[in-house]
């Protein structure tokens, strides 16, 4: 209304100075438009009203395509619905329409680094998460994600330092700090370590260096922690002993709950003692609990009737109904590795001309032949393929060969198969047929050859 006002007092000046007063009106009436439509937007955001918050943004978008503000909030928003393609489609527009001295470079590169980590695009994600940290070197939200990926790559030295700079800007950051506790083995001085277990009651007050088993002391306690030992305990008592959990920071906004040496002990036991009543209830006999091996052939249980780590990995799938032992008489089921080998050699044999049998039709010519598994092997032409301790495969020679001795047991298989279909041919072996009119058998009580 002031625009229009100023437009009609002036209706004698000059037609140039009338047609910028007009633009002016109009540039101001848009601010005005965009100002309000971005102020709507925010609002029904505020209120989690998304679908009407991202119908808003839009529109604004309409007013001023080009309108930075309203593409970094239609991409925030986008963000929070997941819809990671079109937050990076309105981040990186805001990057071309950016001013220089814009505040919001840090931020944008930032988000667009979260985009690429959720689409395990790491390298692209550091990229972003430093050239983020180039504007604003304490942006936290940089230093925690840069701390992530460095992690993923094995360097939890480097990811220590980035958490901590992070928790030296936000000290109640809880996933930097939660991050970064989980990486204590892994960064903690001697010292500090020493310290740690000082803490938790697990070695003398007065100690002052740390051995290679308080290091592996220190690894146990520790995991144990983070894999919620403490709540273990909380749930497993109705009064945890007071010698059990030790608290660091108690009553701040640092307050840690950590294991005593004495804690941990019992945790492994009570543990040990509920993966035998888990076992037990998945039909293993009582018997047999403590000779249960993981998938490698390795003992689950400690001579302490505690779980070993691999152990306790299997008693966690027996929770969860899944089989992941081997009990006392199963074998070790072969690595991938192994079956690529075994079936390298299969087709190795099958060119040289052997086909497999199964292992009744093993039987059949053992007993045809009376031979034992050497004479079989090293003299008849049959091969055995040990899979694992109690998997084998059968083959036998089935090209004719000079050495009729090689083709006696395809003789023998193929006579039995053609018992059951007459159109099956048998191939002539003299020797075979001969020992057969005579009623001898190729092998003597022994199980070496008659010669």
């Amino acid at each position: 209304m002031h625009c229009l006002k100023l437009f009609s007092s002036r209706l004698l000046l000059p037609v140039l100075t009338i047609f910028f007063v007009a633009v002016s009106c109009a540039e101001a009436a848009d601010k005005q438009n965009i100002s309000s439509c971005l102020d709507k937007g925010k609002k029904e955001f505020n209120a989690k009203e998304y679908t009407k918050s991202k119908k808003t943004f839009l529109r604004c978008l309409t007013l001023a395509p080009d309108n930075v503000d309203a593409q970094l909030s239609l991409a925030g928003l986008l963000l929070t619905q997941d819809d990671l393609d079109g937050a990076e489609k309105y981040f990186t527009a805001a990057t071309r329409n950016m001013k220089r001295t814009s505040p919001y470079w840090a931020y944008t590169y930032s988000m667009l680094g979260d985009i690429a980590l959720k689409k395990q695009q790491n390298e692209e994600a550091l990229k972003f998460y430093s050239k983020s940290l180039e504007y604003n070197a304490a942006n936290v939200n940089s230093l925690v994600g840069k701390g992530v990926i460095v992690e993923y790559q094995g360097d939890k030295q480097g990811a220590s330092e980035y958490y901590r700079s992070a928790l030296a800007v936000e000290p109640l950051n809880l996933i930097a700090r939660k991050r970064l506790i989980n990486l204590e083995p892994d960064y903690l001085t001697n010292e500090e370590m020493l310290t740690a277990l000082k803490q938790r009651y697990a070695v003398e007050p007065e100690k002052k260096e740390l051995t290679e088993e308080d290091r592996a002391l220190f690894e146990k306690i520790h995991q144990a922690e983070q894999r919620r030992g403490v709540d273990y305990l909380k749930n497993k008592y109705p009064k945890v002993p007071s010698n059990y959990i030790v608290t660091l920071n108690k009553g701040s906004n640092f307050e840690r709950e950590m294991l005593t040496l004495e804690g941990f002990q019992a945790l492994e036991k009570s543990i040990g003692q509920d993966a035998i009543a888990v076992f037990q209830k998945g039909g293993v006999p009582i018997q047999e609990v403590f000779e249960l091996r993981d998938m490698k052939g390795e003992k689950i249980f400690t001579k302490d009737s505690t779980l070993t780590e691999s152990g306790f990995y299997v008693y966690t799938e027996a929770l969860q109904n899944r089989k992941a032992f081997l009990l006392p008489k199963e074998s070790v089921p072969p690595t991938q590795a192994f079956l690529a080998k075994v079936a390298a050699r299969v087709q190795e044999l099958k060119e040289a001309g052997y086909v497999e049998i199964t292992h009744s039709e093993y039987k059949m010519i053992q007993n045809q032949t009376r031979c034992s598994d050497e004479t079989l092997r090293s003299k008849l032409g049959v091969y055995v393929l040990q899979v694992n301790k109690n998997d084998r495969r059968y083959f036998v020679l089935a090209r004719q060969t000079n050495d009729l001795k090689k083709g006696i047991p395809f003789y023998y298989l193929m006579l039995a198969h053609s018992k059951r279909n007459p159109n099956i041919q048998v191939p002539s072996n003299s020797m075979a047929e001969s020992y057969s009119f005579y009623g001898y058998t190729i092998c003597l009580e022994d199980g070496n050859l008659l010669e």
